[in-house]
Protein backbone atom coordinates (compact mmCIF):
# COMPACT_ATOMS: atom_id res chain seq x y z
CA UNK A 1 0.00 0.00 0.00
CA UNK A 2 1.18 3.46 -0.59
CA UNK A 3 0.02 7.01 0.77
CA UNK A 4 1.62 10.05 -1.59
CA UNK A 5 1.43 12.97 0.72
CA UNK A 6 1.07 16.65 -1.38
CA UNK A 7 3.13 19.74 0.32
CA UNK A 8 1.23 22.71 -1.05
CA UNK A 9 3.76 24.87 0.49
CA UNK A 10 6.80 26.86 -1.58
CA UNK A 11 9.20 26.25 1.35
CA UNK A 12 10.45 22.37 0.64
CA UNK A 13 11.92 22.04 4.39
CA UNK A 14 9.02 24.04 6.20
CA UNK A 15 6.84 23.52 9.03
CA UNK A 16 3.97 22.07 6.30
CA UNK A 17 6.54 19.65 5.32
CA UNK A 18 7.60 18.86 8.88
CA UNK A 19 3.96 17.75 9.75
CA UNK A 20 3.78 15.98 6.88
CA UNK A 21 7.05 14.02 7.36
CA UNK A 22 5.44 12.79 11.15
CA UNK A 23 2.39 11.08 9.08
CA UNK A 24 5.17 9.46 6.35
CA UNK A 25 6.85 8.09 9.71
CA UNK A 26 4.02 6.82 11.40
CA UNK A 27 2.70 5.17 7.87
CA UNK A 28 5.97 3.72 7.35
CA UNK A 29 5.97 2.34 10.95
CA UNK A 30 2.29 0.57 9.56
CA UNK A 31 4.41 -0.95 6.73
CA UNK A 32 2.69 1.91 4.33
CA UNK A 33 5.08 2.85 1.56
CA UNK A 34 4.74 7.10 1.50
CA UNK A 35 6.11 9.50 -1.23
CA UNK A 36 5.75 13.77 0.00
CA UNK A 37 5.58 15.86 -3.71
CA UNK A 38 6.63 19.01 -3.21
CA UNK A 39 4.59 22.20 -5.00
CA UNK A 40 7.95 24.03 -5.50
CA UNK A 41 7.94 27.58 -6.74
CA UNK A 42 7.34 27.85 -10.27
CA UNK A 43 4.54 29.49 -11.59
CA UNK A 44 0.75 27.90 -10.93
CA UNK A 45 -1.71 28.20 -13.49
CA UNK A 46 -5.59 28.43 -12.67
CA UNK A 47 -8.44 26.10 -14.40
CA UNK A 48 -9.70 27.91 -17.56
CA UNK A 49 -12.28 25.77 -17.97
CA UNK A 50 -11.63 24.89 -21.77
CA UNK A 51 -12.75 21.34 -20.49
CA UNK A 52 -9.72 19.39 -22.46
CA UNK A 53 -9.19 17.30 -19.34
CA UNK A 54 -12.67 15.56 -20.32
CA UNK A 55 -11.79 13.34 -23.08
CA UNK A 56 -7.68 12.88 -21.56
CA UNK A 57 -8.00 12.96 -17.95
CA UNK A 58 -5.04 14.94 -17.60
CA UNK A 59 -4.95 19.14 -17.84
CA UNK A 60 -3.95 20.77 -20.83
CA UNK A 61 -1.36 22.77 -18.68
CA UNK A 62 1.99 20.50 -18.47
CA UNK A 63 4.07 23.25 -17.72
CA UNK A 64 3.18 22.32 -13.31
CA UNK A 65 2.62 19.81 -11.13
CA UNK A 66 -0.90 18.82 -11.66
CA UNK A 67 -0.39 16.15 -14.39
CA UNK A 68 2.23 15.09 -11.97
CA UNK A 69 0.06 14.64 -9.53
CA UNK A 70 -2.98 13.19 -11.25
CA UNK A 71 -0.45 10.44 -12.41
CA UNK A 72 1.03 9.66 -8.97
CA UNK A 73 -2.87 9.10 -7.81
CA UNK A 74 -3.24 6.32 -10.32
CA UNK A 75 -1.36 3.85 -8.24
CA UNK A 76 -1.93 5.30 -4.49
CA UNK A 77 -3.96 3.60 -2.34
CA UNK A 78 -4.13 7.01 -0.13
CA UNK A 79 -3.29 10.49 0.37
CA UNK A 80 -3.02 13.75 2.26
CA UNK A 81 -2.99 17.16 1.39
CA UNK A 82 -0.81 19.64 3.27
CA UNK A 83 -0.78 23.54 3.28
CA UNK A 84 0.14 26.77 4.79
CA UNK A 85 -2.13 29.09 5.93
CA UNK A 86 -1.83 32.44 4.26
CA UNK A 87 -3.97 35.52 5.25
CA UNK A 88 -6.73 33.30 7.08
CA UNK A 89 -7.02 30.61 4.11
CA UNK A 90 -5.00 27.65 1.89
CA UNK A 91 -2.50 28.49 -0.12
CA UNK A 92 -4.25 30.04 -3.20
CA UNK A 93 -1.32 27.99 -5.40
CA UNK A 94 -2.28 24.93 -3.78
CA UNK A 95 -6.50 25.74 -4.39
CA UNK A 96 -4.95 26.38 -8.13
CA UNK A 97 -3.56 23.27 -8.63
CA UNK A 98 -6.25 21.14 -6.64
CA UNK A 99 -9.20 22.47 -8.94
CA UNK A 100 -7.32 21.30 -12.00
CA UNK A 101 -6.19 17.57 -10.57
CA UNK A 102 -8.99 17.10 -8.75
CA UNK A 103 -11.46 18.15 -12.07
CA UNK A 104 -9.44 16.66 -14.56
CA UNK A 105 -8.06 13.30 -12.41
CA UNK A 106 -10.94 12.53 -9.61
CA UNK A 107 -11.33 8.96 -10.55
CA UNK A 108 -8.03 8.35 -9.45
CA UNK A 109 -8.58 10.01 -6.01
CA UNK A 110 -12.60 8.17 -6.19
CA UNK A 111 -12.76 5.73 -2.76
CA UNK A 112 -9.43 6.05 -1.79
CA UNK A 113 -8.72 7.35 1.48
CA UNK A 114 -7.81 11.04 2.01
CA UNK A 115 -6.95 13.68 4.26
CA UNK A 116 -6.40 17.25 4.85
CA UNK A 117 -3.91 19.18 7.21
CA UNK A 118 -2.71 22.50 7.45
CA UNK A 119 -0.25 24.45 9.08
CA UNK A 120 -1.13 27.87 10.78
CA UNK A 121 0.91 31.14 13.00
CA UNK A 122 -2.04 31.37 15.05
CA UNK A 123 -5.33 31.69 12.96
CA UNK A 124 -7.22 30.62 10.08
CA UNK A 125 -6.58 26.76 10.63
CA UNK A 126 -10.34 25.35 10.20
CA UNK A 127 -10.95 27.11 7.39
CA UNK A 128 -8.03 26.26 5.59
CA UNK A 129 -8.83 22.74 5.76
CA UNK A 130 -12.52 23.21 5.37
CA UNK A 131 -11.38 25.04 1.91
CA UNK A 132 -9.33 21.43 1.05
CA UNK A 133 -11.71 18.87 2.23
CA UNK A 134 -14.40 20.51 -0.48
CA UNK A 135 -12.36 18.70 -3.20
CA UNK A 136 -12.45 15.52 -1.24
CA UNK A 137 -15.81 15.75 -0.46
CA UNK A 138 -16.94 16.60 -3.79
CA UNK A 139 -14.76 13.48 -5.34
CA UNK A 140 -15.67 10.16 -3.22
CA UNK A 141 -12.94 10.35 -1.24
CA UNK A 142 -13.04 8.52 2.39
CA UNK A 143 -11.88 11.00 4.22
CA UNK A 144 -9.70 9.94 7.60
CA UNK A 145 -9.96 12.28 10.62
CA UNK A 146 -7.76 12.02 13.74
CA UNK A 147 -8.50 13.10 17.46
CA UNK A 148 -8.75 17.12 16.92
CA UNK A 149 -8.93 19.47 13.93
CA UNK A 150 -5.47 18.36 11.38
CA UNK A 151 -4.07 21.81 12.45
CA UNK A 152 -0.51 22.14 14.19
CA UNK A 153 1.12 25.11 14.65
CA UNK A 154 3.96 26.97 14.41
CA UNK A 155 6.16 30.08 12.45
CA UNK A 156 9.85 29.38 11.93
CA UNK A 157 10.98 26.46 10.22
CA UNK A 158 10.61 23.68 12.86
CA UNK A 159 8.99 25.35 15.33
CA UNK A 160 5.87 23.20 14.17
CA UNK A 161 7.61 20.22 15.48
CA UNK A 162 7.30 22.30 19.72
CA UNK A 163 3.38 22.06 19.06
CA UNK A 164 3.08 18.80 21.04
CA UNK A 165 -0.87 18.24 20.21
CA UNK A 166 -0.80 19.49 16.77
CA UNK A 167 2.42 16.83 16.17
CA UNK A 168 0.14 14.00 18.54
CA UNK A 169 -2.69 14.73 15.85
CA UNK A 170 -0.58 14.10 12.62
CA UNK A 171 0.35 10.58 14.25
CA UNK A 172 -2.94 9.51 15.08
CA UNK A 173 -4.10 10.88 11.74
CA UNK A 174 -1.61 8.14 10.56
CA UNK A 175 -2.93 5.33 12.24
CA UNK A 176 -6.41 6.02 10.97
CA UNK A 177 -5.57 6.62 7.32
CA UNK A 178 -3.08 3.40 8.27
CA UNK A 179 -6.64 1.44 9.66
CA UNK A 180 -8.40 2.67 7.21
CA UNK A 181 -6.61 1.34 4.37
CA UNK A 182 -5.71 -2.20 6.12
CA UNK A 183 -9.76 -2.57 6.96
CA UNK A 184 -10.44 -1.86 2.55
CA UNK A 185 -7.70 -3.94 2.00
CA UNK A 186 -9.08 -6.79 3.89
CA UNK A 187 -12.64 -6.13 3.07
CA UNK A 188 -11.51 -6.83 -0.71
CA UNK A 189 -9.74 -9.85 0.35
CA UNK A 190 -13.20 -11.13 1.81
CA UNK A 191 -14.86 -10.28 -1.50
CA UNK A 192 -16.16 -6.95 0.07
CA UNK A 193 -16.03 -5.00 -3.33
CA UNK A 194 -16.50 -0.98 -3.34
CA UNK A 195 -20.31 0.00 -4.21
CA UNK A 196 -21.37 0.54 -7.33
CA UNK A 197 -22.66 4.38 -7.47
CA UNK A 198 -25.71 5.95 -8.97
CA UNK A 199 -24.25 8.81 -11.17
CA UNK A 200 -25.84 11.85 -12.30
CA UNK A 201 -27.06 12.12 -16.32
Amino acid sequence: MKVVLFNGSMRPNGNTNFALEEIAKVLNEENIETEILQIGNKPIRDCIACGGCATTGKCVFNDDVANEWIEKMKTADGFVIGSPVYFAHASGRLLSILDRVFYAGKKHFAGKVGASIVVARRAGGTFSQDCINKHLLLSNVIVASSTYWNIAYGKAPGEVLKDEEGMQTMRNLARNIAYVLKCLQAGKESGIMPPQLERRN
